[in-house]
């Protein structure tokens, strides 16, 4: 599969885009990556890297992801996965005392829910920036910065999952499947930032193609 060379104003990866069939494989693989739970940061960075190199001509396909999963930085990847999940774990604690009756709970759980999905959208958001591939808190910096500048970006990111949750909250098996157009949603959301900062005439370099450190590439 390979992506065509120009594009159309307006479009992110290009007029003939990943195959469908393609975004699902790569869905199964990062499915499968994330069952050990604190591997889903790296499993959705390379999932939206695989998809990335749509636009250098590179190849979707299963095999590429894992070669890129095999090169990440393991402790790294570790430490953003227990993060992340005692995140989680934090926010459902609150929240669950808030249910408790505790006074002020209703304001607590606003507040709270709040917290919890601007701090969600800027994980997501993390995970498709080229960054994440080795660098997880400068990952986390720009993406903070992305979800001030661009809300309505945030927004999107966070109807994207809304939307990989409610496919598998109707149908279990489609749980394996919406990894990969959750990736692709990341990961064209940042692919339109970047351009809408270049375009803005942002003080920041642009950003090439990133997938993964050209040395990584080589097999």
């Amino acid at each position: 599969m390979s992506a065509a060379r120009t594009r159309e104003p307006g479009e992110i990866f290009g007029p003939r885009t990943t195959l469908f069939a393609d975004v699902l494989s790569i869905g199964v693989v990062t499915a499968l990556a994330c069952l050990p739970v604190v591997t889903v940061p790296a499993a959705l960075s390379t999932a939206c890297a695989v998809l990335r190199g749509v636009r250098d001509n590179r190849p979707v396909t299963a095999g590429r992801y894992l070669a890129l999963l095999r090169r990440r930085p393991l402790g790294r990847d570790l430490v953003a996965g227990f993060t992340a999940l005692a995140g989680v774990l934090l926010l459902t604690a609150d929240l669950a005392l808030a249910a408790a009756g505790l006074p002020g709970a209703r304001a607590f759980s606003v507040v709270a829910a709040l917290a919890g999905a601007g701090a969600l959208a800027v994980a997501l958001r993390a995970c498709a920036r080229p960054e994440s591939a080795t660098d997880w808190r400068a990952a986390v910096r720009r993406a903070a910065g992305d979800a001030v500048r661009d809300p309505g970006g945030s927004a999107l990111v966070l109807l994207a999952l809304a939307a990989a949750v409610l496919c598998a909250w109707m149908m279990l098996p489609l749980a394996f499947l919406a990894p990969g157009p959750l990736a692709l949603a990341l990961t064209a959301i940042d692919v339109r930032d970047a351009g809408a900062r270049r375009r803005a005439g942002g003080t920041r370099p642009a950003r090439k193609n990133l997938s993964v450190p050209a040395e990584q590439e080589a097999a």
